[in-house]
């Protein structure tokens, strides 16, 4: 944590979402937003990645400050269990209290456990929904609520994803974070926010199966799989001035993988 109590910085603020493992989409963005002069928040939730097969990453968040710092960045890093309804202003609070105000929402956090119409459990289709869902929406609307960056550069970036297939509780609650964050686009605009989703496709950041990248491979005409840098440089675009225009857009960045 490198915090500012005077927050004299002139580097705009990002809070990421998701961001606990350095191989990580969230981490990509915040090292890409680093290098282009924003300083960075970010959450992380290591129980999550103790339950997922890659398992917890030891020291990550550290790695993950460390690299920001490098870039010049004023950073802190946030354990928040966004399934916890009050955790998102909580979090608004800590990152406030160290940073100050912040200019872009990018949300990367996920629930993704792989089951189907028929095995799916009730409270993991609740969690999911929570996570995915209903923290998105609190995340959102304290964002809204505590805006105070000038007119014209606040931005909200959700990731998405469209596979549903054996997938149903994954599937279905990023439906509802589309819709959800869409709505920012029109129900913001009064705050000059920008409100875009971005689906980045398979990107390999260590749960693939060696099946897994066979099927990707031979579906991705460019013969390659995602990086989090590929989605890295198009969420830094949508920050920059430059990509304002584009708003209450669902973008796929997915190298045409069908």
């Amino acid at each position: 944590m490198t915090p500012n109590p005077a927050h004299p910085s002139p580097r705009p603020l990002a809070l990421i979402t998701g961001a606990g493992r350095t191989v990580g989409i969230g981490a990509g963005i915040a090292r890409r937003l680093a290098a282009s002069g924003w300083d960075i928040a970010f959450t992380y939730w290591a129980p999550y990645d103790e339950r997922m097969a890659w398992g917890p990453e030891a020291g990550a968040a550290s790695a993950i400050t460390d690299t920001l710092t490098q870039h010049g960045a004023a950073t802190t890093a946030v354990e928040a269990d966004l399934a916890d309804p009050d955790a998102p202003a909580r979090v608004f609070d800590e990152v406030e209290r160290e940073l100050g105000g912040v200019t872009a929402l990018v949300m990367c956090h996920c629930e993704s456990v792989d089951s189907g119409l028929l095995d799916t459990t009730v409270e993991s289709f609740d969690r999911h929904f929570a996570v995915n869902a209903r923290a998105t929406w609190l995340l959102i609307r304290e964002y809204g609520r505590r805006f105070a960056a000038a007119p014209g550069s606040g931005r909200i970036i959700a990731l998405t994803s469209d596979h549903t297939v054996n997938n149903l509780p994954y599937g279905a609650s990023k439906g509802a974070l589309d819709r959800i964050t869409l709505a920012a686009a029109h129900e913001l605009a009064h705050l000059g926010i920008t409100a875009n989703v971005v689906n980045p496709g398979p990107v390999d950041t260590g749960w693939m199966t060696d099946e897994g990248r066979a099927h990707v491979l031979r579906q991705t005409p460019l013969n390659r799989l995602g990086t989090p840098q590929d989605t890295a440089h198009l969420v830094d675009f949508l920050c920059s001035l430059e990509g304002q225009w584009i708003n209450g857009q669902l973008l796929m960045s997915n190298g045409g993988f069908a």
